[in-house]
């Protein structure tokens, strides 16, 4: 039996490698994966910019675009016009919603407060108007009331007492008559100090009585009136003649 020294075995391992040197073999399984490299190139624009980018890997995954500025998106999808419908129609609503409310809630009640401020002007205006026409009537009164006290405090002016002669053709209130001329100046002149100026009047006619007269008038009419008011005062023995 013949052993083969170290050398000789290295040469027949030599001539069975074909000289290649000696690989260190493990099984598939026993292999690591190695993860996929990626290229990177650079990218030259024309302004003399480059830029390196990662454009795709090793095994080929899909194209990415860039220009010279950067990354360039994809065009998005269509996207839907049901938001700017929903929109639209919402705001239609809100304006039908709110023109109604102004119409038949908003405006009636304006209107409505707007007749019943007309109306309390109205009753404001008629009762300052008859709270004035009051406070005159009420100063009237008042003036008037005053002037007669003051009339009555007032010695009166005396009366003057006229002696006719001749016919005047006018109608004459009578409060008094007598035969006695003197017995008539005396009553005459009771009258002239209360103020009150008499005409006396001398027999004329069949009649021989003396009257005393308190006025003269124009008409019968207004001698009348004079005398139904002088009733009062000289009581109802008041008549009226023409002289």
């Amino acid at each position: 039996m013949s052993f083969k020294t170290e050398d000789e075995n290295k040469n027949n391992q030599n001539e069975d490698n074909f000289g290649l040197p000696d690989l260190d073999y493990k099984p598939l399984d026993q292999l690591e994966e190695k993860p996929q490299e990626t290229k990177v190139e650079p990218i030259e624009f024309e302004s003399g910019d480059t830029v390196v980018l990662h454009e795709e890997t090793a095994s080929g995954g899909d194209g990415v675009k860039y220009d010279k500025h950067g990354f360039i998106p994809e065009p998005d999808e269509p996207k839907s016009n049901a938001p700017i419908v929903i929109g639209l129609l919402i705001a239609v609503v809100i304006l039908a919603a709110g023109f109604l409310v102004w119409k038949y809630v908003i405006q009636p009640a304006n209107e409505k407060t707007k007749m019943e401020r007309l109306a309390k002007i109205e009753k404001d205006r008629k009762a300052k108007e008859e709270a004035e026409r009051a406070a005159k009537q009420k100063e009237e009164e008042e003036r008037q009331r005053l002037a007669a006290e003051a009339a009555a405090k007032a010695t009166p002016a005396e009366g003057t007492i006229d002696k006719l002669t001749d016919k005047t053709g006018k109608y004459y209130v009578v409060v008094a008559s007598a035969v006695d001329a003197d017995l008539l100046m005396d009553y005459a002149k009771k009258l002239s100090a209360k103020g009150v100026s008499t005409k006396i009047i001398p027999p004329f006619g069949k009649s021989k009585f003396n009257r005393l007269a308190v006025g003269d008038h124009d008409t019968f009419a207004n001698a009348q009136s004079a005398a139904d008011a002088s009733k009062a005062d000289y009581g109802n023995a008041v008549w009226v003649i023409k002289y």
